[in-house]
């Protein structure tokens, strides 16, 4: 006699596949879940690379991290009809900015190890709509150009927006 009928070994095989399925799609859909990128989840080439007209951040040239290094600029549209607004952040030794909580964004984007990495252009995301809020984010982080548009279209989107914290002032919804 057989351990398993023929009949059971593809019930089981059947049933294996229908488990692994959505553990690979959830598994996309955390993976570059905290960079950045335009709505559709990827982010300009500028974005990747590093400029050499930024700020020296030698300090035997007298540089440092400068002004233009970590200087942003973010357009928020919350699609509620309200109009656009618009907000800078400078992290350098002294925070500036219009942003509500410049301190915050500062400490938590510094804590990223790429807070505007692109979205993986393969990635799969659940669709799972966030809200119509939309914002772009321009400027300069530890010396490479940031050019990022930012959506809550779809789960990934949704976790990259979140990733970002107090760059994007709140509440949503």
């Amino acid at each position: 006699m057989r351990p398993f009928p023929r009949r059971n070994r593809a019930a089981r095989a059947s049933l294996t596949l229908l488990l692994a399925v959505p553990l690979v799609l959830l598994a996309g859909c955390t993976s570059g879940a905290g960079g950045g990128g335009s709505a559709d989840g990827s982010s300009s080439a500028a974005a990747s690379t590093s400029s050499a007209a930024s700020t020296s951040s030698d300090p035997a040239a007298g540089g440092g991290t400068g002004r233009a290094d970590n200087d942003l600029q973010v357009e928020l549209d919350r699609g509620d009809g309200s109009p656009v607004e618009q907000y800078r952040l400078t992290c350098v030794d002294v925070v500036e900015g219009s942003l509500p909580d410049a301190e915050a964004a500062c400490a938590h984007l510094q804590g990223l190890a790429d807070p505007f990495a692109p979205l993986a252009a393969d990635l799969m995301c659940a669709e799972v709509y966030g809200g119509p809020q939309t914002a772009r984010v321009t400027g300069r982080w530890h010396g490479s150009a940031v050019d990022l548009q930012l959506s809550r279209t779809d789960a990934c989107r949704t976790a990259q927006w979140d990733s970002l914290g107090a760059l994007l002032p709140g509440p949503v919804g």
